[in-house]
């Protein structure tokens, strides 16, 4: 892939603009957050270039945004961010990506590391066992069609009204585990028997489920009402999606909405970016069957949630309460809502596009849970198997700037086939194992193209959004075991 070199006014340390100008039809002007260490890296590829295509999109409003874990993606960039007027602006399935809802959650524990080392192989090798992973991978659940529709509709609610997690589940998760405006009748017979066999799965690539320890604390209060109370102190990282079903929807309305920007007299620069008004037929239709692949990835980690907790309480003898598996949150990073924001001192209503990038309310906003009120919504951060993973906290300045949104990991630096090029999956774990760490994997080459090294340093990426003052750190954690899809 060429060099990308077009123009990058300096703004600050952390902010660098993409002007208007550059190039005929760019509606607002581009943003990219990164240090300037990064630039180069973000230089050898072509994602600034997608940063500038989004920027073509009718009604986009303030800037086209990428977040410093920016790669190339399809359409927008990964880490790309860009919010649409709902009254005259388009909505983009390439702005959203093709694992609708890819998102993490974190549980914490009452475990401590000196307790949970010793017996990390058993734990990783039960957790292998009961989480289904993998490339087309099936599930333990066994849905009909009737009750695969209520899975859409219902999204994380469905799981807990079957026993898998509790209201208190709901109540720290995006959207409470279900985004308005899902309709079944607007996702494909094809779309739902991909997903149908996949219910509460893992899935493949760089999902995962991992144990951690927390490593340090950078903000105490943010970190009680969270319930992390020290170093040392075990927590559960789940990182997974809509597996099949999201990606058939994301194709379907692919096709869909290229078609429709001829009759709308749509025209973009890349043709991966295809989009339709949001009010249009076809806008109102993809974002129905959205919310549907969002709802079923959230019913999918709840019952993920409810299989992790079954086997940290038979591995370690002890009831739930004494273990104290409660969430801390989960956060969709590949998703497009519908929200308010204020732009230019008016409240207007836009269709914020978020594809590789992370929700980061502030503490005063209505839709921060109520226990988060005076610290800000989590923002959860994971970076690569090797090293560390981050919790982090929504900011003003977020709402204000990037309409409430910040990095979502560490961003990759190399791809999956170059990654599996270069590194075997013996040579992974044994490296791995070195530093204590131990990773499971459902398939050949899928530690070889999750290698640490395919990544970005994810404590350059969260220092960058900090600074800048996006999010505030709050928790930095380590791993000690790794189920990789």
């Amino acid at each position: 892939m060429a060099r990308w070199e077009g123009p990058l006014k300096k703004i600050d340390d952390y902010r660098w603009e993409i002007p208007r100008e550059y190039k005929p039809g760019m509606r607002v002007p581009g943003l990219i957050y990164a240090s300037e260490d990064m630039l180069d890296s973000i230089r050898e590829e072509q994602a600034a270039e997608q940063v500038v295509n989004v920027a073509f999109l009718p009604g986009i409003m303030g800037h086209s945004m990428a977040m410093p874990d920016v790669h190339w993606g399809y359409g927008f960039p990964i880490g790309g961010v860009a919010a649409t007027r709902v009254e005259d602006g388009v909505i983009s399935p390439g702005g959203v990506g093709y694992d609708i809802n890819c998102g993490v959650r974190l549980l914490r524990t009452n475990l401590r590391e000196d307790e949970v080392r010793p017996r990390i192989e058993e734990l990783l090798s039960i957790l292998f066992t009961n989480v289904p992973s993998g490339l087309g991978s099936t599930g333990k659940i066994k849905v009909g069609k009737k009750e695969m529709d209520d899975i859409l509709t219902e999204g994380a609610r469905w799981a807990v009204k079957r026993g898998f997690g509790t209201e208190a589940d709901l109540e720290v998760t995006e959207e409470r585990g279900c985004l308005k405006g899902a309709d079944p009748d607007k996702v494909s017979v094809k779309a739902k028997e991909r997903g149908s066999p996949q219910s509460g799965t893992l899935g493949s690539g760089n999902h995962f489920v991992e144990v951690q320890v927390v490593g340090e604390i950078y903000d105490e209060p943010a970190a009680r009402a969270m319930g992390i109370d020290d170093v040392g102190q075990v927590l559960l990282l789940i990182h997974t999606g809509s597996r099949g079903l999201g990606h058939q929807v994301c194709g379907d309305y692919v096709r869909t909405l290229r078609e429709a920007m001829q009759r709308y007299g749509i025209e973009v620069p890349d043709r991966e970016l295809a989009c339709a008004p949001v009010k249009s037929a076809e806008g109102r239709d993809y974002l129905a069957a959205m919310a549907c692949a969002a709802n079923y990835a959230w019913a999918n980690r709840q019952c993920i949630t409810h299989w992790a907790r079954e086997c940290f309480t038979a591995v370690f003898d002890r009831s739930l309460p004494q273990i104290g598996l409660e969430m801390v949150y989960d956060v969709a990073h590949n998703i497009a809502k519908i929200e308010s924001h204020e732009v230019n001192g008016k409240k207007v209503s836009l269709c914020v596009h978020r594809k590789g990038a992370t929700r980061a309310f502030p503490a005063s906003h209505p839709s921060t849970p109520a226990k988060y009120r005076e610290v800000g919504q989590p923002v959860l951060i994971p970076g690569d198997m090797g090293r560390y993973s981050f919790v982090a906290a929504g900011t003003d300045r977020a709402l204000k700037e990037s309409f409430g949104s910040v990095c979502h990991g560490a961003g990759r630096r190399m791809s999956r086939h170059a990654a599996k090029r270069g590194v075997r999956d013996a040579d992974v774990a044994r490296d791995l194992a070195a530093k204590g760490i131990i990773a499971m994997a459902a398939s050949r080459g899928g530690l070889a193209e999750e290698a640490p090294e395919a990544y970005k340093d994810v404590a350059e990426v969260v220092e960058v959004c900090h600074k800048a003052g996006l999010c505030r750190k709050v928790v930095k954690a380590y791993p000690l075991g790794v189920v990789k899809g």
